[in-house]
């Protein structure tokens, strides 16, 4: 079975997580920090603080703004429940709003139509890799006093008007989990230029606790500390920092590879009349993964055809406004709901060899009866 997506690991994690287990210090320690620092190399942005997962990096990033209950979250459907219950957990509402047909990102129309006075956050999710129109939602939300959080687990190294998603705006939170563009095992980010929201962040990540955090960093133990608020146990490990550290170097590589993936996918399938391929520019996007739209009703034929084949699908995402824990925030969502009907993900990760895009491409062409 061809799976959707998988990690790409290898030797050199495994031998850097070894070196981890040498020194006897598993937690929060010297790698992280080194992770860290070399997250805001690559972004060109002020901080990075390295979490647990891209949920925890949502819900500490929300929490450190102090919502109020009833504060609501402009946030599109379209998305993985992650970060609708991120919101949620702060105690806020999301305000759910449809995505652009073309895009599958947050459309700025709706946007504009779902503003009161008490949104507080409007959080762009940037769908596959491919950013938001960040200038537009970064003008209303100044005009409105509301602060941008970027759920950006698709786009790590993703560019927007030549610069790097997380290098500017207000907040931008990563996820690291095993089958992002870079994967620590598990693990996320917050990435921000304002050093007060940042200093909160830091606090929160560990249980609230102040203290010489140089002595941790050092892998050393100090006895000493304050609980100064109230926080999570969101901290990052030096193994999974340690994978991230590795990936990082390969960055390069990878979107490589989901570049020329993508582009034989776009090649292979054109021309098929019920399918709609997205048009997407490769050279400035880090692809999450590859989307397609199928007409007429026959996306669940394809699915089961390409499982039969040994080829494995997904349908990312079920909207959230239809899921029943998110009921009492249901509404009408004409383009997301006619999205869902349609979308269909092929497999995309770095190690797919080029054998198995073209046999994917031809049980698509089969299945549609095309030679």
């Amino acid at each position: 079975m061809i799976p959707v997506a998988r990690p790409s690991i290898g030797e050199e994690e495994l031998n850097e997580v070894k070196r981890v287990f040498n020194t006897g210090w598993l937690g929060m320690g010297s790698w992280v920090f080194e992770f860290e620092n070399a997250l805001k190399a690559f972004l060109g942005a002020k901080h990075a603080i390295a979490v647990n997962t891209g949920t925890s990096a949502l819900h500490i990033a929300l929490d450190s703004l102090g919502l109020k209950k009833g504060s609501k979250v402009i946030v599109p459907s379209f998305t993985f429940a992650a970060t609708i219950q991120a919101i949620i957990s702060c105690g806020a509402q999301p305000v759910f709003c449809d995505v652009d047909y073309g895009t599958l990102n947050m459309d700025i129309k709706d946007i504009k139509k779902k503003i009161s006075p008490e949104v507080r956050v409007i959080m762009p999710v940037h769908y596959g890799g491919l950013p938001c129109d960040m200038d537009e939602i970064l003008s209303v939300s100044r005009k409105n006093n509301i602060i941008v959080i970027e759920d950006a687990a698709h786009a790590f190294g993703s560019n927007y008007k030549n610069k790097k998603i997380g290098s500017f705006g207000d907040i931008t939170c990563f996820s690291f989990d095993p089958i992002k563009n870079i994967t620590c095992g598990e693990g996320g980010a917050v990435v921000l230029n304002d050093d007060t929201l940042a200093n909160e962040i830091i606090k929160k990540r560990i249980l609230g606790i102040d203290k010489d955090t140089w002595h941790r960093y050092r892998n050393e133990r100090s006895w000493f500390y304050e609980v100064v608020c109230p926080g999570f146990r969101y901290h990052m490990s030096n193994i999974n920092a340690a994978i991230g550290l590795v990936q990082l170097k390969k960055i390069g590589v990878f979107l490589e590879k989901r570049k020329e993936i993508c582009r034989k996918y776009d090649a292979g399938l054109k021309g098929i009349k019920e399918i709609e391929i997205s048009n997407r520019d490769y050279d400035t996007i880090a692809s999450f993964n590859y989307v397609i739209k199928i007409k007429d009703n026959r996306r669940d034929g394809l699915m089961d055809y390409l499982k039969e084949k040994g080829i494995d699908s997904g349908i990312h995402y079920i909207p959230n406004h239809i899921q029943p824990a998110f009921k009492e925030f249901h509404c009408e969502l004409a383009v997301t709901e006619d999205i869902f009907k349609k979308i269909l993900s092929l497999p995309l990760y770095p190690d797919m060899e080029q054998s198995d895009v073209l046999r994917i491409i031809d049980a698509v062409k089969d299945y549609f009866k095309y030679d």
